[in-house]
């Protein structure tokens, strides 16, 4: 399975596993798995470290890239599908990351349920 982190499930994965779901836990440890995490989530995460909002013992991309992460970049077409998307989440970077999987075939991780509300694949966080 191809599975693309949403930003909090991404924070939880490297630095409070506990924090997920026994099955999605079980996902991301496993081999046969290929674990992404976008790069909207990176600029996100960034965000809110410079206005104080999350404070991070060890930088995000270095841990992703310790735990085997694929990077994911933002396309034109993961932006025009975002664009395109019905305004059910009003975050911007939950519409990207829900364009993205959508665009890539990737199953979405994540505990938020405005995002299971689009036509796309998600597995709870």
């Amino acid at each position: 399975m191809r599975l693309l982190l949403d930003t909090h499930a991404a924070l939880w994965w490297l630095g409070e596993p506990e924090r997920l779901k026994v099955d999605a836990r079980a996902a991301l440890e496993s081999p046969d798995n290929e674990v992404h995490l976008s790069a909207a989530s990176v600029w996100e995460v960034s965000l809110k470290q410079a206005t104080g909002r999350l404070r991070l013992d060890a930088p995000l991309v270095d841990a992703a890239l310790d735990a085997g992460v694929v990077e994911l970049s933002v396309g034109w077409r993961h932006a025009q599908r975002a664009a395109d998307l019905p305004p059910l989440h009003r975050d911007p970077f939950d519409r990207l990351l829900v364009a993205q999987a959508a665009e890539e075939g990737l199953v979405l991780l994540t505990s938020d349920p405005l995002v299971s509300q689009y036509d796309v694949r998600t597995m709870p966080a």
